[in-house]
């Protein structure tokens, strides 16, 4: 077996770490020393051995230049994120102010409708819209307790839309106009024909007992005419319209796509005569001719039998 000989390697080893160790010391206690003399010896071994090293720093000048890029580049990554859910938030914020706008423009047109003064009004708000194939109308969001009364009529920024038909403590049913069951009279201007509008189930009612025909154009304003007590007199309804099948209908004023607040008009009952005295009586079940006044038949009665006493 052989022997090794003597490990010079480690002594070695040693003794070389030891002169870098005093070399790295004297260089920082050099680098340290605050005196003209050294810091022009500082400067003159920069410029004599630094810029040999250039292509040694061009690596190390690389990886900086990538860092820092990469440091930009997520910088710019995280300004574009932020700008990503700001335009959403701003997206959001432009849809509710669109709704918003479309919503106070609807409740200055409600509120620039121009009906009797006399009328008064409540509005509400429609929650549901329970029109069907063989009923149309909507839910508002007050009732008895705001003083509805069933039959009251109703609109929107634009033109008459229904009446109330069924009332709740808060909720209330409008019949529009152009459910089946919808039967209101209507004046046509300016001929002033009368006319009853009819509800089928479309957007364009129509128009049935006209008086004269041929005296109604299409373009020809309708406004409820005020006849039976339904409606109070004067409201609009729409224009008239020729339909494809020559029928004379109505275009409705009133949006019926869009029906978001409604105007409840507060109808007031007709004057309840109390006294009767200065009318004339209905005449008795069993009498048959002309009605005349108690005072002209005593005075009747008087001379009939002043004459008889003469005869």
């Amino acid at each position: 077996m052989a022997r090794k000989g003597p490990d010079f390697a480690t002594p070695v080893r040693r003794v070389l770490i030891a002169l870098l160790v005093l070399v790295l010391l004297g260089v920082f206690l050099f680098w340290r020393i605050d005196s003209p003399r050294a810091e022009r010896m500082r400067a003159a071994f920069i410029d004599r051995f630094v810029p040999g090293f250039e292509w040694a720093m061009a690596p190390v000048t690389h990886v900086s230049r990538m860092i820092a890029g990469f440091q930009s580049y997520s910088r710019l990554y995280e300004q574009n994120q932020e700008l990503r859910r700001e335009l959403q938030k701003m997206s959001a914020w432009k849809e509710a102010a669109v709704q918003l706008e479309q919503e106070n423009a609807k409740l200055l047109a409600h509120n620039n409708v121009r009906i009797d003064p006399a009328l008064t009004s409540v509005s509400g708000v429609v929650l549901t819209d329970s029109g069907t194939a063989f009923r149309q109308s909507v839910l508002l969001n007050v009732g008895t307790r705001d003083g509805i009364v069933d039959g009251w009529a109703t609109m929107d920024g634009l033109g008459l839309v229904g009446r109330i038909s069924g009332v709740g403590e808060t909720t209330s049913r409008v019949i529009l106009l152009t459910d089946p069951s919808s039967r209101i009279p209507v004046t046509i201007q300016p001929s002033g024909q009368h006319a009853l509008l009819v509800g089928d189930n479309t957007s364009l009612p129509a128009l049935d007992f006209i008086e004269s025909p041929e005296n109604v154009r299409p373009g020809d304003r309708v406004v409820s005419s005020g006849d039976g007590g339904v409606f109070p007199p004067g409201l609009l309804v729409g224009q008239a319209a020729l339909a494809t099948d020559g029928r004379l209908r109505v275009r409705m004023s009133a949006d019926y796509g869009r029906l978001e607040f409604l105007r409840v008009l507060r109808s007031h009952p007709a004057e309840q005569l109390a006294d009767s005295g200065r009318l004339i009586p209905p005449p008795p079940s069993e009498f048959v001719g002309p009605l005349m006044p108690d005072g002209f038949a005593d005075g009747f009665a008087d001379g009939a039998v002043a004459g008889g006493g003469d005869d």
